[in-house]
């Protein structure tokens, strides 16, 4: 062969103006598609999770709130530890016989402070203990069964409850702790609004039939004077705020 044929520089393809760029470019696009997927596939548990968890939470505090008016749940599902507690309208009471399943059951008291149960029909429940309770459905199922053991345990209080209405903080109907006094109880009222009268703050108590106006002079009370007037709650009693 020549040298002329043998010096001949190799062919290159021609290089279209603009092909490398539109090709990077089309390569960094897949790449961020992919980045972005692998991304989404990752957050997508946490994220829902983070959904279930929120919602459970926002269903607490629901639930939380409306225990009653003022978001105490758990105060009217305490059993009362003491023995002579004096069962009362609208609280529920487990009546246990043994070894009589049928007769055995979760009732509420009725507003008249009456129960219903399968042989005995109504029993007056309030007014009593659990134990004065269970020695008169003993006593009333010896007709019918040979030994009856009964059991009363009240589940929920629901009639132990004072009332304070008027300039505080929070209104409302508060469940009645064993020797509650009136200034104890209005701590928990959350204290006075701006426009509150303290020294002419009343309470109202009905007594042999008829309502009583007992007065409570706030500033009175919490200089030491005037303890009398700082009473032990009743159950049903309300606490009025001027």
């Amino acid at each position: 062969m020549s040298d002329e044929t043998t010096n001949l520089a190799p062919v290159r393809s021609p290089i279209i103006p603009g092909t490398i760029g539109f090709a990077g470019q089309q390569t960094a696009t897949r790449k961020r598609i992919r980045f972005s997927i692998a991304l989404l596939l990752m957050l997508t548990p946490s994220g829902a999770f983070g959904q279930q968890t929120s919602s459970k939470m926002q269903t607490s505090d629901k639930e939380a709130w409306a225990g009653n008016g003022n978001g105490n749940k758990g105060a009217d599902s305490v059993a009362p530890t003491d023995p002579n507690y004096v069962i009362g309208p609208q609280d529920t009471l487990d009546i246990a016989v043994w070894k009589e399943p049928d007769l055995t059951r979760t009732v509420p008291v009725r507003p008249d402070g009456k129960i219903s149960l399968p042989l005995l029909d109504d029993v007056q429940a309030g007014g009593l203990t659990p134990s004065q309770l269970g020695v008169e459905i003993t006593q009333r199922l010896k007709k019918y069964l040979t030994d009856p053991r009964v059991t009363v345990i009240v589940t929920t209080i629901a009639s132990q409850r004072v009332y304070i209405l008027g300039e505080v903080t929070r209104a409302g109907a508060y469940p009645l702790v064993s020797g509650m006094t009136l200034l104890q109880a209005l701590s928990s009222a959350g204290g006075f609004t701006q426009f509150a009268n303290p020294r002419n703050i009343y309470l109202l108590r009905v007594e042999n039939g008829k309502q009583v106006k007992h007065p409570f002079n706030y500033k009175s009370v919490v200089s030491g004077k005037n303890s009398d007037q700082n009473v032990v709650l009743k159950a049903g009693d309300t606490i009025v705020v001027p």
